[in-house]
């Protein structure tokens, strides 16, 4: 299991330095000449049809946002199910402090973001972008301190950025879901239910899932529901063990999750960066990045996040409901709080749900986002550099 853990954090790790290298490449294309290039390539329509029986048009920003970032949905679902069943969160001594410290994470943010803008309904919808944790790169921060954060704390910033992406999930679902197509409801949950039947006849064949995870996909998409949970749905459909034809014990879950995880770090979620951190800087003002959506983003990532991990962390170990990861100290568990900051991805996503293509905040949403990520991941990097383990502690 450890070497499991170890070669996860790697490859996170790797991926979130990525995504730091394609976000400076953003931001060049948005803001040189070639930005009138990017945003034509953003925008670019694509169409899928099928006679007269299917049609989805997108540009091709939507078929990022509403389609890879499907398959990025279905690995964190794939790891909460294995976390849940086999792993770090399979008790509830293993659950109780990653899961007080992301409520926290996503409680306090939300009402910083509430102090800004209770006055402005539109505004109002955006209340969830500072609720967001990226793993991958808070993962790639820590990798560059090395042997200095122990192995533990990075398991617990895992799996409170797993009970984060829970949350964010939760939220997309209930927040963020436009008029409702009740036929494509339907036909969705007629796919539900072969999922679940083909889970009960112990069918190890992941290819089958896939087909009907697409056929799901499609009518989430058509039904007003976020299209990415079905990436969600499906990743709990698929049994974690089974008996194949053969007679031998498989994981379908280990063996998807395997599979895709090295397309969604090295691939979809650099693409996602790409076509959704290109802000452009040139006609900003200091007016415009003070409006109080841009001020709820920054002090939400900033200021709401560690104060709500931390202090929830604070309360349940006070409270004696859990304790904190072996070697590791209060110094370094505000590092990591601070580090949680990062929303990026996560919290661009959200972004796109909330305000979708309106452009009342001047992009300074985004803006927001960077700066809210970048001062958060600069402050937890010099914090836990400084901070050091427990004495006689093997890390």
């Amino acid at each position: 299991m450890k070497v499991l853990v170890r070669k996860f954090l790697q490859k996170e790790s790797t991926s979130g330095i990525i995504l730091m290298f394609v976000t400076v490449i953003a931001l060049i294309f948005s803001n040189t000449f070639l930005s009138e290039f990017y945003n034509t390539f953003l925008h670019t329509k694509i169409e899928f049809k099928i006679g007269d029986l299917l049609e989805i048009s997108k540009p091709l920003i939507l078929w990022v946002n509403d389609g890879l970032m499907a398959i990025f949905f279905l690995l964190i679902g794939l790891e909460i199910k294995r976390e849940l069943l086999l792993g770090h969160l399979s008790s509830f001594s293993k659950i109780a402090l990653p899961a007080f410290a992301a409520l926290g994470g996503m409680v306090v943010p939300a009402l910083v973001f509430l102090f800004f803008n209770y006055d402005n309904d539109f505004a109002l919808r955006g209340w969830a972008i500072p609720t967001a944790t990226d793993i991958a790169f808070a993962l790639g921060i820590l990798s560059l301190l090395g042997r200095r954060v122990p192995v533990s704390l990075k398991i617990f910033l895992m799996a409170l950025a797993i009970f984060d992406d829970l949350g964010a999930i939760l939220i997309i679902a209930f927040f963020y879901t436009s008029q409702l197509s009740f036929f494509s409801l339907a036909m969705a949950l007629f796919c539900i239910v072969t999922l679940y039947l083909m889970n009960k006849m112990q069918i190890t064949l992941v290819s089958a899932y896939a087909l009907v995870g697409i056929v799901l996909w499609v009518f989430v998409l058509k039904s007003g529901i976020h299209a990415t949970l079905a990436g969600i749905i499906l990743a709990f459909t698929i049994p974690l063990n089974a008996i194949n034809e053969k007679r031998k014990r498989v994981s379908p879950v280990k063996s998807l999750q395997h599979y895709i995880h090295f397309w969604v770090a090295f691939y979809i979620l650099p693409i996602f960066a790409f076509v959704n951190a290109g802000v452009d800087l040139r006609d900003m003002s200091l007016e415009k990045l003070t409006n109080p959506v841009a001020l709820g983003i920054i002090f939400g990532l900033f200021i709401g996040k560690q104060v709500g991990v931390f202090t929830f962390t604070f309360i349940a170990v006070k409270l004696k409901i859990a304790k904190l990861p072996r070697c590791t100290t209060w110094g370094q568990i505000y590092g990591i709080s601070v580090l949680t900051g990062i929303g990026f991805t996560m919290s661009l996503f959200i972004d796109s749900l909330a305000y979708l293509d309106s452009d009342q905040f001047f992009y300074t949403d985004k803006l927001a986002i960077l700066i809210g990520s970048i001062t958060s991941g600069i402050l937890g990097y010099l914090i836990l550099r400084k901070t050091k383990s427990k004495k006689h502690c093997s890390v």
